[in-house]
C-alpha cells in the first residue's frame, strides 16, 4: 500500500486528493462533510483510509472546490456534485483495475451525494445525513427528546434532581413542549434527497448513530421501514468510539465486498 497526493481538474479549478493504494477491483470514495478537509477530524478519514487500504481495497479523498488545499469558490454541499463527479473520474485513472466504486459520505456529504442520484458512483453508504434545513430552529426532534427524557425517567439519579429541585424547570418545560409535537414533515431538503436517492439504482446503506441529533433528525423525517437503515448503538456522528470505529470500518468492507 502506498498513500499518493494529486491534483485533479474540476471545471476551471484545481482540486488536491489523496490515493491509498491496493490491489483490489472495488475501491471506496471518501467524501468528506461541512467544510471538513480530506483528511477529517483528528485524521479520521485518513486513518480509515489507511485501514481500509490494508485489507486490500484503494481509497481516494479529495477537497472540494473552496476547502483545504483545493481552488475554486466554496458553494457548499447542495453544490458539490461535479467536484465528486471529477473525484470519481480521478480516482479511476489513478486505479485502472477498478470496476466499482463504492462513495461513503457523513452528514451534508451523505445528503451531497444523495442530492446528485450518486454522482456516478456504483454503490452508496451514507451516515447520519443531514436534513435540517437553515431556517429550522435548534431544538432536537420530537423523537429524540421523548427518548432522552424516557432515559432520564429510568434514572434514579435524575428523578432524585427533580424532586430535589436541581432542574431547569423552563427548559423542562420547553422539552416536554416538544417531545409531543407531531412527528416532522419531511422538509424540503430532506424530499430532494429522497427524490435524488430515488434515482440511484445501486445499492445502498443508510448507517445512523443512536446518539446523534442529525442521524436523530434525519430518522424523523424518513421511512422508518427503510430495510437499508442500520443502527449503531451509543455512536456519535463521527463513530469515534472504539466499538462505532469498528462497526463503521464493517460496514464498509461488506458494502465494498458486495
Amino acid at each position: 500500500m502506498n498513500r499518493l497526493p494529486l491534483t485533479f481538474a474540476c471545471e476551471d479549478a484545481t482540486l488536491a486528493g489523496t490515493i491509498d493504494t491496493a490491489p483490489a477491483s472495488v475501491g471506496l470514495l471518501i467524501v468528506s462533510g461541512g467544510n471538513e478537509v480530506r483528511a477529517g477530524a483528528f485524521s479520521g478519514q485518513a486513518q480509515l483510509a489507511a485501514r481500509i487500504a490494508r485489507a486490500g481495497f484503494p481509497v481516494f479523498r479529495f477537497d472540494r472546490r473552496g476547502v483545504g488545499d483545493s481552488e475554486g469558490a466554496n458553494r457548499g454541499f447542495r453544490s458539490s456534485g461535479k467536484d465528486i463527479a471529477a473525484a470519481i473520474d480521478a480516482f479511476r485513472a489513478m486505479a485502472p483495475q477498478m470496476n466499482r466504486v463504492v462513495a461513503f459520505g457523513n452528514c451534508d456529504a451523505a445528503s451531497a451525494l444523495m442530492l446528485a442520484g450518486g454522482a456516478g458512483c456504483d454503490s452508496l453508504v451514507l451516515s447520519n445525513p443531514w436534513t435540517i434545513e437553515d431556517t429550522q430552529d435548534d431544538l432536537p426532534p420530537a423523537g429524540a427528546v421523548r427518548s432522552r427524557y424516557a432515559e432520564k425517567l429510568a434514572d434514579p439519579r435524575e428523578l432524585a434532581r427533580l424532586v430535589t429541585g436541581k432542574v431547569d424547570f423552563r427548559k423542562l418545560a420547553r422539552g416536554l413542549a416538544r417531545a409531543v409535537m407531531p412527528r416532522q414533515a419531511p422538509s424540503s431538503l430532506a424530499q430532494d434527497m429522497s427524490a435524488g436517492l430515488a434515482r440511484f439504482e445501486g445499492p445502498v446503506r443508510i448507517l445512523l448513530a443512536e446518539t446523534d441529533r442529525t442521524a436523530q433528525a434525519f430518522a424523523e423525517q424518513w421511512d422508518a421501514g427503510d430495510a437499508r437503515i442500520a443502527y449503531c448503538k451509543g455512536a456519535s456522528h463521527a463513530f469515534v468510539e472504539p466499538h462505532a470505529r469498528d462497526w463503521l470500518h464493517e460496514q464498509l468492507l461488506r458494502a465494498l465486498r458486495a
